[in-house]
């Protein structure tokens, strides 16, 4: 069962997002001071989408509901226990994407096309999924990599144990 703790886990893994958490309650998560998902008592999602993914999302979900502020569509809003923990890390990027300034838009598209052993000085070894999670965080060399502690590397989503072995290696 999908659970505030992922949602938490997938939102803070995107970079320069902030979570706040109000008195009613609802805990939020922003990028650029502009919220992208949030989940209150009653055990919701919201996320603020562009139509076509919103459109897409309610064709995915037979629950979800269109989010609304006014008459106008922002988003959608689904129960977290109709969503597994895959489809909720795919709609959070896709909600961070929507609202993050467009040179974090920009790596994150940057990160989608990287190419292991394509990226700055990576090693290839690291497989795809670190190099899309690094070149997406904006880092792109070993001197960046170094700057970070190991939980640093393992709150991103995409590098493992594996690969944070392996950066090490290649610093040492």
């Amino acid at each position: 069962m999908t659970t505030l703790a992922q949602l938490r886990k997938t939102a803070l893994s995107l970079p320069e997002t902030a979570e706040q958490v109000g008195d009613s309650g609802i805990v939020a998560y922003t990028v650029g001071e502009k919220w992208f998902a949030s989940m209150g008592k009653d055990e919701l999602v919201e996320l603020r989408l562009p139509a076509p993914d919103a459109d897409e999302a309610l064709a995915a979900h037979p629950t979800a509901q269109r989010l609304e502020r006014g008459a106008t569509p922002v988003g959608v809003r689904v129960p977290i226990s109709d969503i597994n923990g895959q489809q909720l890390n795919h709609w959070v990027r896709r909600a961070w994407i929507s609202q993050a300034p467009k040179r974090l838009a920009a790596q994150a598209a940057a990160g989608d096309a990287a190419t292991p052993g394509e990226v700055g000085d990576l090693p290839k070894a690291i497989g795809s999924p670190a190099t899309r999670a690094l070149t997406g965080a904006g880092i792109t060399t070993l001197a960046q990599v170094a700057e970070l502690t190991d939980a640093e590397l393992l709150a991103m989503h995409g590098v493992g144990p594996k690969a944070v072995r392996l950066l090490r290696e290649a610093l040492a």
